[in-house]
């Protein structure tokens, strides 16, 4: 999936999960075929939860958990078992380990126009001087304002979006050569290099999490 939450846009790949609190404005787009399971906690539960949107990574124990619950249906805190799985997944989601899956989007109109653009399609040939023309302004007010307000340059705000839609083609089943191709890589060892680099794991270890070996 894709969300967008708190100004930001998040990838949510195969066993990730996002982690959004009470009142979080967002929209999902699917990507692909895909199964989704949420999990809706009481305002008193959350207030000992990460107070923002987080991305995270969902260990097998965490996963089972959440597959029980799901099959169990409304838990009653005021039954003892299932206070009990109220605890432990409260305790599980207290200290995630957090990922980068994120970019954060600009505020200002114009930057905001080509993010947008982009966003919707981050293949988009496009180079900055004729975003700027698309937008309404001067490729110097562009690189501005990327960098005040997601604290990248252009390029590599671009470069991160990319990365996050090839890791989100490749939890599709896309192959390694063709996400890279698809973010901008003529050379799969770059791409490789730049996706570690990025999200901190290998295209082909994204692959083996989905549970597809091909390359």
């Amino acid at each position: 999936m894709r969300v967008h939450a708190d100004d930001r846009l998040w990838l949510v790949p195969p066993q990730r999960a996002l982690w959004a609190p009470p009142k979080a404005q967002h929209e999902i787009w699917a990507q692909g075929t895909f199964a989704m399971r949420t999990l809706y906690l009481s305002e008193r539960l959350c207030a000992l939860l990460p107070r923002a949107c987080e991305a995270i990574d969902v260990s097998p124990l965490l996963r089972e958990l959440v597959l029980f619950i799901v099959r169990a249906g409304m838990l009653d805190g005021g039954r003892p078992a299932d206070r009990r799985t109220i605890g432990f997944l409260v305790d599980q989601l207290a200290s995630p380990e957090i990922l980068p899956l994120s970019l954060t989007m600009p505020h200002d109109q114009r930057a905001r126009l080509v993010a947008d653009r982009l966003r919707e399609n981050p293949s988009d040939p496009a180079e900055l001087p004729e975003l700027a023309r698309f937008a309404g302004a001067s490729t110097r007010t562009l690189q501005r304002a990327f960098r005040a307000e997601t604290g990248l340059r252009f390029v590599e705000w671009r470069r991160r979006l990319r990365l996050l839609h090839a890791a989100a083609l490749i939890g599709t089943g896309a192959t390694v050569t063709s996400a890279g191709l698809d973010a901008g890589y003529q050379s799969t060892s770059a791409f490789v290099a730049a996706f570690r680099a990025e999200l901190g794991v290998t295209p082909a270890r994204m692959r083996s999490v989905r549970g597809d070996g091909k390359q």
